[in-house]
């Protein structure tokens, strides 16, 4: 099965040259990599071309999750059935590449994702984060998971994802305008289409943040604006009351276990969370300068 592999960039710094350190060494035979750069102003576009990476440039100003990705895709080779997409901060397991894609052979899986594991630095509320969301066992998600796994139904990953491009194009890709979660967006179009999402546990990549409270406020202020946009998806699919409940009291267990120092911690972070979140569901209410300043992307708002 013929797959290319893509990633957006901007100012990577030294992850970025790890990543492509990682990228290359883990690269099959004849295999092609397209990186598309908004405009880094460090050695990113350097490193990428070193390592033989083709190279499409945009401005800064028209960088968008799902617009940048559907350009990405445009520009695969013609024989390519499968793209794979990382982000700049990523850093690729052995073998993950072939592993994500071979899943493709069951023709109802339109997109996969991998396992996320913690980069080294890493600290516990970042470490919990991965393992509660990235488990040790595989699986499919299709429609009649829907009763029991509800939004986790079509939670997914272009940090490392792939997607089966004759699929991709068909259901006309990922929003071009989404503040994040375009993946979200399109595996949800790709179920209720009757197509199937695979987690591939042994397909990893180290990726993680070590977010401070704003950095959690603002990333879950954009989350709310997605779901605040795209409430088809909770209608169809239910909401995250109870998984978040669940991460609440695994949180806990954790880091009584692992780091119990950073418990007062992890109640800011899920207190900011789930203000971010309300607020961002219900931005529309919010002046427009508010708006920016509460968000982790601020560029989506300047288009």
């Amino acid at each position: 099965m013929k797959y290319f592999l893509t990633i957006p960039t901007y100012n990577g710094g030294d992850v970025w040259k790890q990543a492509v350190e990682r990228i290359s060494s883990n690269l099959p035979a004849d295999f092609s990599v397209l990186v598309v750069d908004s405009g880094s102003k460090d050695d990113t576009v350097k490193w990428a071309e070193e390592a033989g990476f083709a190279v499409k440039h945009i401005s800064s100003r028209e960088f968008n999750h799902g617009g940048t990705r559907n350009l990405a895709a445009s520009l695969a080779p013609e024989d390519c059935e499968v793209v794979v997409f990382l982000t700049q901060d990523a850093l690729l397991e052995p073998g993950s590449l072939e592993r994500i894609v071979a899943c493709f052979a069951d023709a109802k899986i339109a997109c996969a994702y991998g396992r996320q594991l913690p980069h080294l630095d890493a600290n516990p509320i970042a470490s919990h984060a991965r393992a509660f969301n990235y488990r040790q066992q595989s699986r499919t998600y299709s429609l009649e998971d829907i009763p029991t796994a509800g939004l986790k139904t079509v939670f997914s990953s272009n940090s490392f994802a792939a997607y089966r491009l004759s699929v991709f194009r068909e259901l006309g890709g990922f929003p071009s305008d989404t503040i994040l979660s375009e993946d979200m967006f399109f595996v949800a179009k790709a179920v209720m289409s009757g197509y199937k999402l695979a987690y591939v546990a042994d397909s990893q990549v180290r990726h993680s943040h070590n977010y401070s409270c704003m950095e959690e406020f603002k990333r879950y202020f954009d989350i709310g604006v997605f779901h605040g946009k795209e409430s088809w998806i909770r209608e169809k699919f239910g909401g995250a009351g109870g998984e978040g409940k669940n991460f609440i009291f695994s949180e806990i267990n954790y880091l009584v276990k692992n780091g119990v120092l950073y418990l007062p911690s992890a109640f800011l972070h899920n207190f900011f969370k789930i203000l971010g979140y309300k607020l961002g569901q219900n931005y529309r209410a919010l002046p427009a300068n508010v708006t920016k300043s509460l968000s982790m992307h601020k560029r989506y708002w300047e288009q």
